[in-house]
């Protein structure tokens, strides 16, 4: 019979079985870490990434706004159309 062979007992060779009971042999330290510029540029980065990919490229409140101004007849008159020209002329840079 093979249960009769010397009593197998896969715990009885493990050594070393007792638990910490305190935590007298634990040391404290003092750790820190230091993250490089070049880290945080790359998290700031990063960061700008994701928000400009979960941004839409098209703001459909904003077109909606800007028709509705449009169709109004008295949106349209001297000093718009010359504040929208300046604004033109200075992205250009001229």
């Amino acid at each position: 019979m093979i249960d009769k062979i010397g009593g197998i007992n896969p715990l009885s060779n493990v050594q070393n079985t007792r638990r910490a009971n305190g935590v007298e042999n634990v040391k404290f330290g003092n750790d820190s870490i230091s993250v490089s510029e070049e880290a945080k540029r790359m998290a700031a980065l990063y960061y700008m990434k994701e928000v400009a990919a979960t941004t839409p490229d098209v703001r459909a409140d904003r077109i909606a706004e800007v028709k509705a101004k449009i169709q109004d007849p008295s949106y349209l008159n001297n000093a718009v159309l010359e504040s929208t020209a300046d604004r033109i002329m200075t992205s250009f840079g001229l």
